[in-house]
Formats: structure tokens, C-alpha cells, sequence
């Protein structure tokens, strides 16, 4: 059975914050993809979550809440992390820091972590649905593990809908892909997983962030080198793409679909999941052409790269 796509009105969000809290499995959606929701400190509903998505166990979850105080009562932030967090919370940048003793975040969630994974969502079905719920919600990206992010409620509903109880529909997401993941434990951040909040927007107000990383031992989601990936086959960096090829373009010229024909990095960014679903439905090969490096283009270039890896 195929779960309901409500638009997240009062009615709906309470009925998803109910489902909720009786360990259900909610799709919300937010600024960067949708995500799988369940109750952060419910270990049952955890696992039904790793069980929806196939996802492994040893990757840890983003615990999302209603606000910079209700993520702070879950870890320790330091002043400087305070400081980054009130200049982009709410937004797209989750920050890896130290559980405390209270936290609420259940030990599976965190993967068995001493460290726990904390943002606060920007798009307001996210924000409202975190409110009536009242507690911190993980919420991984809806769609089964490693495959591609999804945007769009029918995305979810084509991939998850008999594994979920309900989808809120909020349109489109805005980013288009997962948010900037930072270890802000020491004195200085680390970048575990690049997003829309660009590396030199975190040094312009804490100064000093290294790159950082594991895919053999993630301590943030996305660090698994096969990631985001479609059923095709991709060739990156591609000028000329072969036949049978569909070419998943950028910039001016033809192609199967263009990320950005005005060679826009916003736009790309939030056409990336969405179009390689729509090439994957349609072909078993898939070029890619080049994307710059500079700036957006690192994050969009990081997902083509893990969609890309044959292991």
C-alpha cells in the first residue's frame, strides 16, 4: 500500500507528528532533499528507518531540530561553533560535535558514536512538522541507501511509498542536494561532506577549516565512496558523449538534459538528483559533462564522483 501525499497544512502535520511519536516513518521535506523521518531517541523506529532505506548501520544519522537551543541541549558546542551556527542556522550546514550525557539522540542513530550529527532545517513544512513533534527528528534522505537523493515528493513516492506511512508535499527543494557536513569539535572545523554552504563561507566567521573524511569509517553521512548512485553507468567529464549515451550537459550546446545551459552552479546544484533520476529511467549509460570545480561546483562534482564508483 502506497503511503498518502498530503500538503503539509495543519491536519497533516499533525497527523504526521502523531505517526511520529507512535514510531512511524514520516517523509518531509526540506531546503536540501527529502528526508525519512523518525523519531531521533526511538531506537525501534530507527532501525525500521535503516531497514526502509537498506541503509548500513555504521553510517550515522543527522538529527534535526526545530532550533539553534533545542540543538544545543543535544551536544557540546563550542563558542565558535555557536557563532557559525547563528550565522547559518536556519540552513543547509550540519555540525558533527560531542554528544551530552542527556541527549535524547538514541545510540543507533549515532551508529554507536560518542558524537552526534545536528542542523537546524530552514524550509518551513520541516520547521513546523519538528515543532509538533517536539523533539529531534532524524531524517536521512528518502530514498533507498546510495541511490540517487530524492527531490520531489513523487520521487519518494516512487522509490519509498510502501515503506513510509505518509509524505508531506512541499514542492521542490530549493538546494537540491545534502547539506554541508562539518566536524566542529576542535579548534578548528573540518569538512566532511561538502554542500551549498561553501568552505570559504565557513572561514569567513571561523577560520581554519581543513578537509577531513572517511569513507572506511564515516563519522558523517555521505562519506561511503558509493553514493547517490543511479542504476546507468556514468562517465564523467565528458565533451563528446559516446552513442547510446544519454549526455547530462552543462552549459550552451545540446544535450539529453542540461543541468544549467547558463552555466549556472545554483541551478545545477538543484537539477542534479532530480535529472539523473530521469536519465536512469531511460538509459543504462550516462555522460556527464564537465562541471567546474570552483566554489558549488566542488559539492555537485563530490556526488557525481561517489554516484559514479563501481567499488
Amino acid at each position: 500500500m502506497t503511503a498518502p501525499v498530503l500538503k503539509p497544512d495543519s491536519a497533516a502535520l499533525d497527523r504526521a507528528a502523531r505517526i511520529l511519536k507512535e514510531g512511524g516513518l514520516v517523509a518531509m521535506p526540506t531546503e536540501t532533499v527529502y528526508g525519512l523521518a523518525a523519531d531521533a531517541a526511538n531506537a525501534d523506529a530507527v532501525a525500521r528507518l535503516y531497514a526502509a532505506k537498506g541503509r548500513p548501520a555504521f553510517n550515522p544519522l543527522i538529527a534535526h531540530c526545530a532550533s539553534a537551543e533545542a540543538a544545543f541541549a543535544q551536544g557540546r558546542f563550542s563558542e565558535k561553533a555557536r557563532a557559525l551556527a547563528a550565522e547559518f542556522w536556519p540552513g543547509p550546514l550540519t555540525f558533527v560535535v560531542d554528544a551530552v550525557d542527556t541527549t535524547t539522540v538514541c545510540s543507533l542513530a549515532r551508529a554507536g558514536l560518542d558524537t552526534l550529527a545536528l542542523r537546524v532545517p530552514v524550509h518551513p513544512a520541516a520547521r513546523a512538522l519538528l515543532e509538533a513533534f517536539g523533539g529531534p527528528l532524524v531524517a536521512p534522505s528518502a530514498n533507498p541507501s546510495g541511490r540517487i537523493s530524492p527531490t520531489t515528493a513523487q520521487h519518494v513516492s516512487g522509490d519509498m511509498g510502501d515503506k513510509v506511512d505518509l509524505i508531506l508535499d512541499g514542492g521542490p527543494c530549493s538546494e537540491g542536494i545534502e547539506s554541508t557536513v562539518i566536524d566542529a569539535r576542535g579548534e578548528t572545523p573540518v569538512l566532511l561532506r561538502q554542500g551549498t554552504v561553501l568552505p570559504e563561507a565557513i572561514e569567513a566567521v571561523w577560520p581554519g577549516i581543513e578537509m577531513g573524511g572517511s569513507a572506511d569509517k564515516p563519522t558523517s553521512p555521505g562519506q561511503l565512496l558509493r553514493h547517490y548512485a543511479p542504476n546507468a553507468r556514468l562517465r564523467l567529464n565528458v565533451e563528446t558523449p559516446e552513442p547510446g549515451e544519454a549526455f547530462l550537459g552543462f552549459g550552451p550546446g545540446e544535450a539529453t538534459l542540461n543541468l544549467s545551459s547558463r552555466e549556472s552552479l545554483i541551478e545545477a546544484a538543484a537539477n542534479l538528483f532530480s535529472m539523473m533520476r530521469q536519465l536512469d529511467e531511460t538509459h543504462d549509460r550516462i555522460a556527464v559533462a564537465p562541471i567546474p570545480v570552483n566554489g558549488l561546483g566542488a559539492a555537485i562534482n563530490d556526488r557525481l564522483v561517489r554516484a559514479a564508483d563501481r567499488g
